[in-house]
């Protein structure tokens, strides 16, 4: 053996130096190894290359100031005000079924003989929308979000939804998300006071991933790990290309980031720490098969960016808000309401959200989901909020609030 790789041994016993205080010891993570590097070119220095550029919210406002359509949107907003806006789009797409003969979602359900899904059944999950701020401003996003949205939820409203939880048994699920959710001061508060309850609760944060390199939230990979947080992560493609035309210049090497930040903390790759991806259609087309899109961002990711993740879900976008624009400024609206009729996927109608999720919004009002939320429509009866409900088994048997968009959920594999 050559000299330098021997072992020698010394009588002195150089490492005998552990504390006898063996109480105050306290173990290190661990380092993980074996991750696969991956074939991206950019790989090297991608961390230190975004902790460079700083915050994604400046390149995002420009991109907003210099977008036609963005500024387009915003005058009309301004004119018109966000109901008159909500309302013409609602009209919009009746004028496109009504071209098909296609009557109201209601009616189509009787007609095509689906049962028992117009009420409501034991709320499992809270949906909490904790505000509109976010540092991206996506083309699809259906809740309008971006960094000039202020909207945003009070200590009051975050506390009785803790509240509501505790008092509502049938309530497994508290998922959040937004806007970028985690950039909102009442996300930590909602996620530790639900995890503080005296019956297990599942946390899940609907992230965008570039949140985590955004300035103050560096901590954020680790305190999400630390309470086991299930993250539902928006990636809707496996190419920079595709997901920065869609979510805004330098959001891939950002999610990129984001992915490996989580991996590094054992998400994805330990069986607590529970990673899925959310994949949306780039245009007015529906996912393609989940099991094999699962599996084709299974092989991408890995080969090329050394990325782990759990599973993936597939979601039809809903005609509603930045997509329903989108649609109309291309004139596909009335093929794409004829493609999500012609699609109509009775095995979706089980779970649909509306069924056993409440959606709450920022100002704590209630609606049957998330679509119903950022489009206004209130519980069949009347509006009611956080404040209004002892528990969530008030809402059993309700009636559910159906509308035109809801088509969008039962096409192809849905989007609940």
């Amino acid at each position: 053996v050559p000299p330098q790789q021997q072992l020698r041994w010394s009588s002195s016993l150089p490492d005998l130096t552990t504390p006898v205080d063996v109480a105050s010891i306290r173990l290190t993570k661990p380092k993980r190894t074996g991750r696969r590097e991956g074939s991206w070119l950019g790989l090297p220095g991608l961390e230190a290359r975004i902790q460079k550029e700083g915050s994604l919210i400046e390149e995002t406002l420009k991109e907003m100031e210099s977008d036609p359509e963005f500024q387009l949107t915003a005058k009309r907003l301004q004119e018109a005000g966000q109901a008159k806006l909500t309302l013409e789009e609602k009209k919009r797409r009746r004028r496109a079924l009504d071209a098909m003969g296609v009557p109201d979602f209601a009616e189509f359900l009787q007609e095509a003989k689906v049962a028992d899904v117009g009420v409501r059944r034991a709320t499992k999950i809270l949906q909490v929308n904790v505000g509109l701020y976010c540092n991206q401003a996506c083309g699809h996003c259906h809740v309008e979000s971006s960094p000039k949205r202020t909207e945003t939820m009070s200590a009051a409203v975050a506390e009785r939804c803790v509240e509501l939880i505790a008092a509502s048994p049938s309530v497994e699920t508290l998922d959040i998300t937004g806007g970028a959710p985690e950039l909102n001061a009442s996300f930590r508060r909602l996620v530790d006071g639900a995890l503080g309850l005296s019956r297990d609760v599942e946390v899940i944060d609907r992230c965008n991933l570039t949140v985590l390199s955004e300035p103050g939230q560096e901590d954020l990979a680790e305190y999400l790990a630390e309470r086991h947080v299930r993250v539902v992560a928006s990636l809707p493609c496996y190419s920079s290309k595709n997901v920065d035309q869609q979510r805004g210049k330098g959001v891939f090497d950002r999610s990129i980031a984001g992915l490996r930040k989580l991996n590094d903390v054992g998400y994805g790759v330990d069986p607590g720490l529970v990673l899925d991806l959310v994949y949306n259609p780039l245009g007015a087309f529906l996912p393609p098969d989940q099991a094999a899109l699962e599996s084709k961002y299974r092989e991408e990711l890995r080969e090329h960016f050394g990325v782990e993740f759990n599973g993936l879900f597939t979601m039809t976008n809903m005609p509603i808000k930045r997509f329903a624009d989108f649609l109309f400024r291309r004139g596909e609206l009335e093929e794409y309401m004829e493609l999500l009729v012609r699609n109509f996927n009775v095995s979706t109608t089980p779970s649909l959200m509306c069924r056993d999720t409440l959606s709450v919004d920022y100002d704590g009002k209630l609606f049957d989901c998330d679509f119903n939320q950022q489009l206004r429509l209130p519980f069949t009866g009347g509006g009611l909020s956080v404040f209004d409900l002892p528990s969530t088994d008030a809402l059993l048997n309700k009636p559910i609030r159906h509308d035109n968009h809801c088509f969008g959920c039962t096409a192809g594999m849905g989007s609940s």
